[in-house]
């Protein structure tokens, strides 16, 4: 007993380290840009995962599941990073971020469409609270504001447009790889390649200016700690640990990372934004809830959310 709470205890912390990692991507980026500041988080990450969670044999993996999962991780992982360093200050990188965490909600309506996966009519009001949610956030101060949400997407497309694009693909991810992947972990060659792909991007872009400093190189171990330790925590967490407490306290990420990004970025939020970002939380919440099973006559089956956490032991989420 003792060790499954010490377990679930560390996969709390992963939760915690996820949480930081919108303010931990914009502070490298401050410095050493959007897709240098990125290659150096995913390269240290990697050498990280190296050391604590290993190379697998490539040869083992399934060929599909190495395809369409590097392509999808990599993408993800792309759009993730560069929609928040493109930010045009800390409010919007958190605002960005929040569009991101959309993905929860995504995966669950994914899983009913394209998995099977049972659901009541819970995910109906799930989905749509999550997507008011957003039109809240970006509402800006006036809260739930249409045409001052057209304005503030328009002041950064680009932006917006990579987080909302990593949303649906980490949800592509998610409902594909659970069927082709095999219990694999591809995990530190996946992070490997997205490093080789974005010093690509940096070459080719000509490779802009990076300022080191001490607090860059701070923001970059913290960074790459989060992402590399975040993984290793929620992998220990899951296997040992309450999968039903985790799966659950990880759909509050959205409001943790807010407020974690809020104080190191010094961009304060007003009481619209954190309605927004509840609506987000109770929306994949309620989704849960949508695909959670129900008890059958001899045996009951486990929820879309559980399986979904315990996908999560493999790869980065």
């Amino acid at each position: 007993m003792k060790s499954k709470k010490k377990a679930t205890g560390i996969g709390l912390i992963a939760v915690l380290l996820w949480a930081s990692i919108v303010a931990m991507i914009r502070g490298v980026s401050e410095s050493l840009g959007a897709t240098g500041g990125a290659a150096m988080i995913y390269t240290l990450a990697a050498v990280l995962l190296f050391f604590t969670v290993g190379l697998p044999r490539l040869s083992e993996f399934p060929r599909r599941y190495m395809v369409w999962g590097s392509v999808l991780f990599v993408a993800y992982e792309m759009c993730l990073s560069l929609s928040i360093g493109y930010a045009d200050s800390g409010r919007q990188a958190i605002e960005v971020g929040m569009v991101n965490y959309l993905w929860p909600t995504f995966t669950l309506v994914s899983a009913i469409l394209f998995n099977r996966q049972r659901a009541n009519v819970l995910v109906v009001p799930g989905f749509a609270l999550s997507m008011l949610g957003i039109c809240w956030v970006l509402g800006g101060d006036q809260g739930l504001d249409l045409p001052g949400m057209l304005e503030n997407v328009k002041d950064n497309p680009l932006s917006y447009g990579l987080a909302l694009s990593g949303a649906l693909i980490w949800a592509a991810y998610c409902t594909v790889t659970v069927r082709i992947a095999n219990g694999r972990n591809g995990i530190t060659p996946f992070f490997m390649l997205t490093a080789a792909v974005l010093w690509a991007k940096f070459a080719i872009e000509g490779g802009a200016p990076m300022t080191f400093s001490v607090e860059a190189f701070v923001y970059l171990a913290l960074a790459a700690s989060a992402m590399a330790f975040g993984y290793a925590a929620w992998n220990v967490g899951i296997l040992h640990g309450n999968v039903t407490v985790l799966a659950g306290a990880s759909y509050f990420i959205p409001v943790l990372s807010a407020a974690l990004a809020a104080l190191l970025l010094h961009a304060p939020l007003s009481a619209e934004f954190w309605k927004g970002a509840l609506m987000v939380c109770g929306g994949s919440i309620l989704c849960w809830f949508a695909t959670r099973a129900r008890p059958a006559k001899a045996k009951v089956k486990g929820s879309a959310a559980v399986r979904a956490a315990k996908g999560r032991s493999r790869d980065y989420v």
